[in-house]
């Protein structure tokens, strides 16, 4: 198996040198960036397996950058930041961030979090492919993308993937909030509970659900959700 490719955009060199090293040790593949066009120029070329991204970038905003890699990346994305306030990292989640790392921070502590991360998006081992049928839809979690009856496509995001995966692993079964934290990561919270409200609500939407009265994640007040499709894998 290929080592996995982490890609790190930090302004900051010392930070940069210092997950490099940890990450190298570790027996991951590095790539490090100190700007965010170079960085997004790389993502051209290759793709990695996950970005660690900071927010204080000098030369593009990093809420914007962590939100066009949710769109449009399959990486694992997980924000390094100074940032410690509770808007920001519930912002950071809610745009498409699967992890929020605040600075000062111990690199180990970014390399475990990195494997947990890695761990939770391959498939469960019951799960025979990639790609689920479901109510007239098919998942790819290869490419990141729904494609309808008609044959369109609409895009989901890494971390509205996570949530995807999860429900139609366990269909019609009751998932908890505390099952998604357990299966997911992350720290147990309001922060943790509003992405999880938004990521929900985005798949509704991608799937064309009715938000008042959705056919296929049904909400079980006080309990948690429920996916009533039903689902073929290969």
């Amino acid at each position: 198996m290929s080592q996995p490719h982490v890609a790190i955009l930090d302004d900051e060199a010392e930070i940069r040198r210092m997950l490099a090293d940890a990450l190298t040790d570790a027996g991951f593949r590095t790539s490090t960036y100190a700007r965010a066009t170079e960085f997004e120029a790389a993502l051209k070329r290759t793709a990695p397996d996950v970005c660690l991204v900071d927010l204080g970038l000098p030369d593009r905003d990093g809420l914007a950058l962590v939100h066009r890699l949710a769109l449009e990346s399959g990486a694992t994305i997980i924000i390094i930041s100074g940032r410690a306030n509770i808007s920001d990292r519930v912002t950071g989640l809610e745009l498409g961030a699967d992890d929020y790392i605040i600075k000062p921070f111990e690199p180990a502590e970014v390399v475990a979090r990195i494997r947990a991360r890695l761990r939770k998006s391959r498939p469960a081992g019951g799960t025979a492919g990639s790609v689920a049928r479901f109510n007239g839809w098919e998942a790819h979690f290869d490419r990141y993308v729904l494609i309808g009856e008609d044959g369109a496509e609409v895009p989901f995001s890494h971390a509205e993937g996570e949530v995807l995966r999860l429900f139609l692993e366990a269909p019609k079964r009751l998932i908890s909030r505390m099952q998604m934290q357990e299966s997911l990561g992350g720290a147990a919270g309001e922060s943790f509970d509003r992405a999880m409200d938004v990521r929900i609500s985005r798949l509704r939407a991608k799937l064309g659900e009715d938000p008042k009265n959705p056919r296929l994640i049904k909400t079980i007040y006080g309990a948690g959700y429920i996916f009533l499709g039903d689902v073929a894998w290969r």
